[in-house]
């Protein structure tokens, strides 16, 4: 391990289909008066809402609800969310929901007691909050794998009125404090929320790995981390209902990003760069944006980065280089990764999730550009990037 660091995760989970049982244990940590985000109501549809609501009325708690948190979590919503939290004197939040509910969750904790313009300084700036501000602790009950933020400080925003989507990892004050992952829980979400959460985990497993720090335990982890989730993930598009392959992606998205596997690793986030910015013009779910510009990006990066992209072609997908030289067994490598894209039916271009020509210009301006992985890429880069991606 060559990088320098320090670990520290205090995110408590509970995991496995008896999970929802901790929660009132969990709550006697918490004020009386918690806010409740979660979606366009599909908790309330399959019965898990009411499960813990009741759990909540039981142990005396004051529920304010704040439903219709999107896919992609906008700034009015933030603000919206923010508004509410203030005027009900919130002591916590609880997340009940995917990925972007608790990344929403985890915002509007950071900027409730902000005295200023929190999406400049969080968000445009990337600043952290002060070490005096006061934060509202977050607790996440997860309904679909893949974002990861169950055990992260991440949040995504998106500010729909300049179609700019960006992200920012706050410092460990913003974990969540107790995540409950049920797998039977993701279950509940339609097949292709499935697919998308489960490119979004192996995309950010890669953009952890694709790194010039190599041959480390991280990297070892990292694609063991991935094998398991191509084995599960063909096991779980053919039958949703497998509860073992289900808990295995829940459990390899939580571990994809809860920052273990970046240890001591240069990382390379562009595809989840260019994927914000697509998925802020198309509105389409966050892993299919991801999806359909990685070809696109990893075979570009390959040159540069060539000896990791033979170790991922060998590692991962098993790829035999007898005869071959290693342009060509880190190409089967990229090509084996299409071909297992394709089989679960992702995307692999931004013209099949909604972008068009026209778009290119401004989906390039909203693409945050900075210097990762291999490459130092510029708006000109990006530019040719997604026209080889429609």
């Amino acid at each position: 391990m060559q990088g320098n660091f320090s670990y520290h995760n205090p995110t408590k989970l509970y995991f496995g289909d008896e999970s929802l049982n901790y929660l009132k244990d969990e709550l006697t940590h918490f004020g009386p008066v918690v806010l409740l985000n979660y979606g366009s109501g599909s908790v309330k549809r399959n019965g898990i809402y009411d499960q813990v609501v009741a759990i909540l009325r039981e142990a005396g708690k004051t529920i304010v609800e704040n439903p219709g948190v999107m896919s992609n979590p906008t700034l009015e919503k933030l603000r919206e969310g923010v508004k509410i939290a203030c005027e009900n004197k919130v002591d916590w939040i609880l997340a009940l929901g995917g990925g972007s509910v608790c990344d929403y969750s985890k915002a509007v904790a950071a900027s409730v007691f902000y005295d200023g313009d929190y999406w400049d300084k969080f968000w445009l700036k990337q600043e952290q909050p002060d070490a005096d501000q006061k934060l509202l602790p977050v607790g996440c009950i997860l309904t679909m794998a893949g974002t990861g933020s169950e055990m992260n400080a991440g949040t995504v925003i998106t500010d729909a009125e300049h179609t700019f989507k960006v992200g920012h990892v706050f410092d460990d004050r913003l974990m969540p404090k107790f995540s409950i992952l049920n797998p039977k829980f993701t279950m509940t979400v339609p097949d292709n929320q499935m697919k998308a959460g489960i490119y979004d985990i192996i995309n950010h497993i890669m953009e952890q790995y694709f790194s010039d720090f190599d041959d480390n335990t991280s990297d070892y982890l990292s694609e063991g981390l991935m094998r398991s989730l191509i084995t599960a993930s063909r096991i779980a598009v053919k039958n949703p209902q497998d509860y073992e392959a289900r808990s295995n992606i829940m459990w390899t998205a939580t571990w994809a990003l809860n920052t273990l596997i970046g240890l001591g690793k240069r990382q390379d986030w562009m595809v989840h760069m260019i994927g914000h910015s697509v998925g802020a013009w198309t509105h389409a779910p966050h892993g299919y944006a991801l999806a359909a510009v990685s070809m696109a990006y990893y075979r570009r990066a390959m040159k540069p980065g060539l000896s990791k992209f033979v170790r991922f072609a060998q590692n991962v997908w098993n790829i035999d280089g007898n005869g071959m030289t290693d342009e060509q067994i880190a190409e089967a490598g990229i090509e084996a990764l299409k071909n297992w894209m394709l089989e679960i039916g992702l995307p692999l271009t931004i013209s099949e999730i909604g972008a068009t020509p026209d778009m290119i210009p401004g989906i390039t301006q909203g693409t945050i550009c900075y210097p990762a992985g291999y490459m130092n890429l510029t708006p000109a880069d990006i530019t040719e990037i997604l026209k080889e991606s429609l």
